[in-house]
């Protein structure tokens, strides 16, 4: 008896759609948890910026007024101002936002401009109030909002409202 064994090699075309369906719900599955966790890097990298400029800002502004031997401007005492002007060694030093949104230092004695936010965060809303009357209480009341610039999500960017009180006592 000669009988023909028939060796079936490949897939049957239900086979296939049985595996092309199940690789395009785990590729679906597998983007999805992708892109959640670019979001979530994306949204982690804007809060830290924000925050670490916020802090950056507080603390250089509390060291120079701290320095400092004299609050130029706001010069009286519940004035607001848009900047601020302190005297380090006989030096003014003018702190500002700019209208790009930068948060900045101008040195009056060689016009040098610093600015000292990061690029992918922006500052406004920058108040400058002066709450001590000068001598030995010049103090001062800032706030400022830093914003990101690098995520939006649902239209909406990470900002942070920051306020203190500076005193060079």
């Amino acid at each position: 008896m000669n009988k023909k064994s028939f060796c079936q090699n490949g897939y049957t075309l239900i086979e296939f759609v049985i595996y092309a369906g199940i690789l395009a719900v785990l590729l679906g599955v597998l983007s999805t948890i992708f892109t959640s966790i670019v979001d979530v890097q994306l949204e982690s990298t804007a809060t830290s910026s924000v925050n670490q400029d916020g802090r950056y800002l507080l603390s250089k502004l509390v060291y120079d007024v701290k320095n400092s031997s004299t609050i130029v401007t706001p010069a009286n005492p519940g004035t607001s101002s848009s900047t601020m002007q302190v005297t380090i060694n006989s030096i003014n030093y003018t702190y500002s936002a700019s209208s790009s949104g930068n948060f900045q230092v101008v040195n009056a004695s060689t016009g040098e401009t610093n600015i000292l936010n990061s690029y992918d965060t922006s500052v406004s809303g920058l108040t400058f109030t002066r709450i001590g009357n000068g001598g030995s209480s010049d103090t001062v009341r800032v706030a400022f909002t830093v914003k990101s610039s690098t995520i939006e999500r649902a239209g909406v960017q990470e900002t942070k409202s920051f306020q203190t009180t500076l005193g060079n006592q």
